[in-house]
């Protein structure tokens, strides 16, 4: 994962005027082989997927990430965002991608921002709330090892709609009530329409690379759209 931060720069831009952060966008692994309190109850509509025992799906706490190589990162197109990103807002926009092929999630806690691409495509962003100084969202890189429409956290009795989790000890990313001032227990929360979204696009090992304003320079890559 060294190698992997070392090889990342920042890339600015208008995606989120938090604080004076400007923009984010993600990373996308080519050959990966094998941006609070909860806004709405779940909906019905899209099955569980539990986990299963898989060597590419082996649960890991937050201090066991992936590794990486960094040689297969690759980004071809972002989406175009012209005014600042706040709190509650995204973009969905999928008309660039392939309809199929890897798909690769990317946060920046920094930027306070997570991008979706397909096949080094852009196909979402938003703006995110993120863990507390107490119980911090961890960095590096993890599978997606469930997927849940109606989760229930049974850690603090809270709905977590369209969960996908990244953990075993309660991380994931999940349909949030996003504003400014609102937390979570470590999890990446996102707008939960943008959250229904993100659910129907990824599938179980799919991953998730979490960092701390490492971005690729992606200024030699076109806009969607």
């Amino acid at each position: 994962m060294a190698g992997l931060f070392r090889n990342v720069a920042k890339l600015a831009g208008p995606k989120l005027l938090i604080g004076g952060a400007l923009g984010a966008v993600g990373l996308l692994v080519g050959s990966y082989v094998d941006r609070g309190r909860d806004l709405q109850s779940p909906r019905q509509d899209a099955p569980t997927q539990k986990r299963v025992a898989s060597p590419a799906l082996v649960e890991r706490s937050r201090s066991q990430p992936l590794p990486v190589d960094p040689h297969a990162l690759m980004v071809k197109s972002v989406l175009p965002i012209e005014t600042p990103f706040r709190h509650g807002d995204y973009v969905w926009d999928e008309s660039r991608a392939p309809a199929a092929g890897p798909v690769i999630i990317t946060v920046d806690l920094k930027a306070q921002t997570l991008s979706a691409f397909r096949d080094g495509h852009e196909i979402g962003a938003a703006v995110i709330i993120y863990g507390a100084d107490d119980k911090p969202s961890p960095l590096g890189a993890f599978p997606i090892t469930q997927k849940d429409a109606d989760h229930v956290s049974n850690l603090y009795d809270a709905p977590m709609p369209y969960m996908l989790r990244l953990t075993n000890d309660g991380v994931a990313i999940h349909g949030s009530n996003v504003q400014w001032g609102n937390a979570t227990h470590g999890c990446i929360g996102v707008p939960t329409a943008f959250a229904r979204k993100l659910f129907a696009a990824v599938k179980l090992g799919d991953l998730v690379i979490i960092t701390q304003g490492k971005m690729l320079d992606t200024g030699h890559v076109g806009n969607a759209g």
